[in-house]
């Protein structure tokens, strides 16, 4: 990793910046891909599948024969595992499941707002060398508490043609049964447009490297929704010298490992640490089975020596990282001054593996700096809140003759109209009911009794 010392706020911009693929000629890779997709349905998601996967794939869909033997490939130690983590995810999303709240704004008006589920998702799972199972954990266990009806799996064949055991079995505990062996921009495309195999959906989540950030990008100009901008893993890890050194080095190296793209920094307020944590990665990287990923992501990725935490927790705000470590002496104290981060992971023992795997939070999470902006998944980002409105005849005479001004003001008379026809109704239907019960239309009895 390179290190810096002490850089003035002027650089701070250019610190931040991640490593790009030219934008244009991606975008362009995008579009053709999309068009041949949309043209040719599977035809095109095949060859694409066959030109970047697996050469002799001749079905998207993963078979039911393959998802019945998938459970008995995977070793028991791991479905345990997998079935704490399922549990974990369930219990942290149920917890955000909210009440529905009436309100009564003026007299007569009550509004409230009600969760709809999304109805058809797709889910896009890294695979290949680094097959992500826990995608599958963290995305269709919230999908399934909002109860969206349709739940889509996309994910890349292996050298072999095959879709990792674990994948299947975890999309069978959570009870997905559409599974397509297609990855890349060509898996985004086909859940875009829909193919003769793949249903179209409404929303794709997932995270990817960068030409699968893009495809999501593109998918929205076509009318279907993503979860956020999640491309390339990062961490940004801030210790002083109550850090155990080679946690942070296991850490920086457990986000380097994700892909050649992968982004990792640290600061420190101390020199001895910075020392201290290189030295350990030079140490972990040699027992790495991806020794050579990680260290191309090392080359993208930087430790930075800052004055102190104050400027660490600052340049952290700018940067605004995926996942954010806090290894200091009072982690919760530094912690409120966080504004931008997708998640957080506070103490020596908070590895952010954690958050990847089991302890109950989301890992799909912004990155590239967009945590400025956008929240990492949770069970709101499979609803839709739809708000509600009931005007009482009270309601309508309460707030009417201040829509009419606003309206006219606006010069928009037909909305003027809608309440002014209203409230002439009601104030019709009041004066005839005032009416009815006046002295004049009493009966001869009636009349003589008030007279008395």
């Amino acid at each position: 990793m390179k290190t810096i010392s002490n850089p003035s706020q002027s650089k701070w911009q250019k610190l931040a910046e991640r490593p790009l693929i030219k934008q244009r000629k991606l975008m362009d890779t995008v579009e053709k891909m999309f068009y041949d997709i949309h043209r040719k349905g599977d035809k095109a998601v095949l060859d694409y599948s066959r030109k970047f996967d697996f050469p002799e794939q001749v079905q998207l869909e993963v078979s039911q024969d393959a998802l019945e033997k998938a459970a008995g490939l995977v070793p028991e130690r791991l479905k345990q595992a997998i079935e704490m983590a399922r549990t974990n995810i369930e219990t942290f999303h149920r917890s955000q499941q909210e009440e529905v709240r009436k309100v009564e704004t003026a007299p007569g008006v009550v509004c409230w707002r009600e969760p709809r589920p999304i109805e058809r998702i797709g889910i896009y799972v890294p695979g290949g060398t680094a097959p992500l199972f826990s995608t599958v954990l963290m995305l269709a266990v919230p999908a399934r508490i909002a109860g969206c009806s349709e739940i889509v799996v996309c994910t890349p064949p292996n050298e072999k043609g095959e879709i990792h055991p674990a994948i299947l079995f975890a999309a069978q505990l959570t009870g997905i049964t559409k599974i397509f062996a297609v990855g890349g921009i060509q898996a985004i495309g086909a859940m875009t447009f829909g193919t003769e195999s793949i249903p179209k959906v409404d929303k794709i989540f997932g995270p990817g490297n960068q030409y699968v950030m893009a495809a999501k990008r593109s998918a929205q100009f076509y009318g279907v929704a993503i979860d956020m901008p999640a491309g390339p893993s990062e961490v940004l890890i801030i210790a002083d010298k109550s850090c155990t050194p080679s946690f942070v080095a296991a850490d920086l190296l457990s986000q380097a490992e994700h892909g050649p793209d992968s982004q990792v920094i640290l600061l420190s307020d101390s020199k001895q640490v910075i020392k201290a944590v290189n030295k350990e990665l030079d140490l972990q990287l040699e027992a790495l089975p991806r020794k050579e990923t990680a260290l191309q992501a090392l080359k993208n990725s930087k430790a930075i020596l800052f004055r102190d935490l104050d400027d660490c927790i600052a340049f952290s705000n700018q940067y605004a990282p995926e996942h954010l470590i806090i290894a200091t002496e009072n982690p919760v104290l530094l912690s409120r001054g966080v504004v931008s981060a997708g998640s957080v992971f506070l103490g020596n023992y908070s590895c952010e593996s954690a958050g990847d795997y089991a302890s109950g939070t989301n890992h799909t999470l912004p990155t590239s700096g967009y945590a400025r902006a956008y929240s990492g998944v949770s069970l709101d980002s499979f609803v839709k809140k739809i708000t509600f409105q009931h005007l009482s005849e009270e309601g309508i005479l309460s707030i009417g003759h201040a829509i009419e001004i606003m309206a006219e003001a606006e010069q928009l008379h037909a909305h003027k109209n809608a309440v002014t026809l209203r409230l002439g109704a009601v104030t019709a239907k009041r004066l005839q009911a005032a009416t009815e019960s006046t002295p004049e239309n009493s009966t001869e009895e009636e009349k003589e009794h008030e007279r008395v």
